[in-house]
């Protein structure tokens, strides 16, 4: 019976070092190793380093596996919308270019102008998501899975296994010390306690070199995890802003396409000059053709812009043709109905009830009347 309780408690200390050992390997992601280990404080700093480098790089690499991850699916969910708002806009420069519709084609400019729109738009939103590709998930994903960090954490496992052993070596000589302190000028033991000694300065010595490296290795790809990532996450904020400034700009002028038609249509008919009376004609003075009064009556209201409400097709050369959005110097008011002034570098007269006087103009839109 005694020897089998001797041997259960051999057994139970055996399982025992075993469990530690594995907790040793497999502590801490893959590395740790306990502390225990008698050594001097420098080589206590360095494994301490050393631990804090493993983590840091280790949640830095799943961080970067995560933006990639959460890139990746942008890309499929985003390439999926591409393809639907395409077939929209399909769809809508279809109708606006064989809609036969009897009472007008507002609606068909409109859906032109908006498949035309629709379509840019997803160009752009391509655009973004290459760039979200090939500058942000190919270049973290290089690095995730780049033989750099591999290298730098096979260097730390491997001090930690020579920490490990060079622990086991100094319990090793702690033991045959206390042999000697029973069995002292034992010679063989002597000889065994100076072996055990020389192998334990010597895994100390190559634990302190191969510690160095690592934390080296260590530290430069962490160096390179922190620039990459932070570089990485700026561009895809610039691609993402870039995107929306240009749907921005698209959407804006398409609202205002789509405003100003549907005013056209909502606005009340232009103002009739059928009972008008013809403009007064143009006479040459010095190479210079100028306005006469009409009826020798003029309503002098100074030169002033006005903005065109209504199109109208002049009947004769001496009449402008204007376009609704367009500006006008307005030099010249008659009494019956009529205005004279300058527009896009032409003179001539038209019906001052198509226009109405603005007070301020962008500066773009005053360079266009001359």
């Amino acid at each position: 019976m005694e020897a089998i309780r001797k041997q259960a408690s051999r057994f139970r200390e055996q399982v025992a070092r075993q469990q530690q050992a594995v907790l040793k390997q497999f502590g801490a992601g893959g590395y740790g190793g306990s502390d225990n280990l008698i050594t001097d404080e420098a080589e206590l700093q360095q494994h301490q380093k050393l631990e804090k480098l493993y983590i840091s790089t280790r949640t830095a690499k799943h961080f970067q596996r995560d933006i990639v991850r959460g890139v990746e699916g942008y890309i499929i969910i985003g390439s999926k919308q591409v393809e639907i708002e395409t077939k929209l806009s399909e769809d809508s420069k279809k109708y606006g270019s064989e809609n036969t519709c009897t009472s007008g084609n507002t609606l068909s400019k409109a859906a032109l102008s908006f498949g035309r729109a629709r379509a840019h738009m997803e160009k752009e939103h391509g655009n973004l998501l290459k760039a979200l590709g090939t500058q942000v998930a190919e270049p973290l994903r290089a690095m995730v899975m780049g033989s750099p960090l591999e290298d730098a954490r096979h260097l730390a496992q491997r001090y930690d296994r020579m920490r490990q052993e060079a622990e086991s070596q100094t319990i090793e000589v702690s033991k045959r010390q206390a042999r000697m302190r029973e069995m002292p000028g034992n010679h063989d033991l002597v000889m065994k306690l100076e072996s055990a000694e020389t192998k334990l300065h010597d895994l100390k010595s190559n634990m302190s070199i191969l510690g160095k490296e690592a934390a080296s290795a260590m530290a430069t790809v962490e160096g390179q995890q922190q620039r990459l990532t932070l570089q990485r996450l700026i561009a895809m904020v610039e691609a993402e802003r870039t995107y929306h400034q240009r749907v921005l700009q698209i959407l804006d002028q398409l609202e205002s396409e789509m405003i100003s038609e549907r005013q056209r249509l909502e606005a009340p008919p232009a103002p009739s000059v059928v009972d008008m009376p013809s403009p007064p004609p143009f006479e040459e003075v010095n190479g210079v053709y100028t306005s006469q009064t009409h009826n020798e009556s003029t309503d002098c209201m100074g030169y002033f812009l006005g903005e065109v409400m209504y199109p109208y097709n002049g009947e004769s050369d001496t009449e402008l043709n204007l376009s609704t959005g367009d500006y006008i110097v307005v030099r010249k008011v008659t009494n019956n109905g009529w205005a004279e002034g300058e527009c896009k570098g032409k003179a001539g007269w038209f019906p001052f009830a198509y226009i109405e006087k603005r007070e301020r103009v962008l500066a773009s839109k005053v360079t266009e009347v001359f």
